[in-house]
């Protein structure tokens, strides 16, 4: 591969890791935690995003 191939294909990686975040930041703002500014993983994230999904649901169901 060249070098420009290789730059090329390193700045289209960075665009998708930084939207890959940025949907991770906003999805965690939607989700309640103690503290609420607490830190959380990518895969406690989406672990609690299916929690808070499933509740939600629930308190439709009642």
């Amino acid at each position: 591969a060249t070098a420009k191939y290789r730059t090329a294909h390193a700045t289209r990686e960075r665009i998708r890791v930084e939207a890959f975040n940025l949907a991770f930041a906003e999805l965690r703002k939607l989700l309640p935690t103690l503290p609420p500014d607490k830190k959380l993983s990518k895969i406690e994230i989406l672990r609690l995003a299916i929690c808070y999904i499933s509740y939600l649901n629930h308190v439709l169901d009642v």
